[in-house]
């Protein structure tokens, strides 16, 4: 918990509040203004309602709920605009979840960078926007944004896929999460009776929860699709294997399923907005 001495306007962390069952609860607040009267300080603070639905050490996501927290939201796809130029701003927010990831210190909740997706998408998009904040680029956030993504679509029981079109970043940061996420199945599976392992698109788009569609792309992408005898094989070369073992060594952050705590609802029903 921060000290009140380090605490400043801006900064969010959580605040002591009695919730309905007049029970002790700590909700993230933003503190809007910090007064000094009679050598007290008196803080101003904004409540955010939102979900803290993961956290491991200083790393938390939170779900937010563009029509129950409407200026908030817009705030944040109007961040978003300053830093992507082909962000299309709409203000209407009720049909959109935000997932805001952040960093813990002593002086409270950053904001690292967030995605947003829709309620109810007939695509199976399971990202519209997506954002790294500048001083957090090049670190592995935007690959944990990713990864964050997919793992809500394996609990929702669904494949999922990124808005399209893409941008030529964003394009270059899938295909690197889709290619090194297909290739850890690969070179886990273990052969049986000394025969080849085997597996099929269908099952790793249902381990991974990448469309079947990407996950071809990003087969062909790779070069790993052979014809062979009659049948399609997949072909990995020491290369392939190399380069991946590298890059899997620099990646050291990694979303935790088991620090998960979320429950998907069915927007279906309107009740749910």
């Amino acid at each position: 918990m921060a000290e009140v001495g380090e605490i400043i306007e801006g900064c969010r962390l959580p605040v002591l509040r009695r919730n309905q069952d007049n029970e002790d609860e700590w909700p993230l607040a933003e503190i809007l203004s910090v007064k000094d009267i009679s050598g007290r300080k008196l803080f101003y603070v904004h409540y955010i309602d939102c979900n803290e639905i993961y956290r491991k050490g200083t790393i938390s996501f939170f779900e937010i709920d563009g029509r129950k927290n409407k200026s908030y939201s817009q705030n944040l796809c109007l961040l978003a605009k300053c830093f992507l130029d082909h962000k299309t701003l709409y203000y209407d927010t009720d049909p959109f979840l935000f997932y805001v990831m952040t960093e813990y210190d002593c002086k409270g909740f950053h904001i690292v960078g967030y995605f947003s997706k829709e309620k109810e998408s007939t695509e199976d998009y399971n990202v519209a926007c997506i954002l790294t904040l500048p001083p957090y680029q090049r670190r592995g956030y935007g690959k944990l944004l990713i990864e964050f993504s997919y793992e809500l679509s394996k609990v929702e029981g669904k494949t999922g896929t990124p808005e399209k079109p893409l941008s030529d970043l964003g394009l270059l940061s899938y295909r690197s999460y889709w290619s090194q996420t297909i290739l850890e199945i690969l070179m886990g599976l273990k052969s049986e009776s000394g025969e080849r392992p085997q597996i099929t698109i269908n099952e790793i788009s249902e381990i991974t929860s990448i469309k079947k569609e990407d996950v071809i792309s990003t087969l062909q992408y790779l070069n790993l699709i052979n014809y062979y005898k009659g049948q399609y094989i997949l072909t990995l070369s020491e290369d392939i294997v190399d380069g991946h073992e590298r890059a899997m060594l620099k990646r050291l952050l990694r979303i935790d399923s088991k620090c998960l705590h979320f429950t998907p609802k069915d927007w279906s029903k309107r009740g749910k907005w």
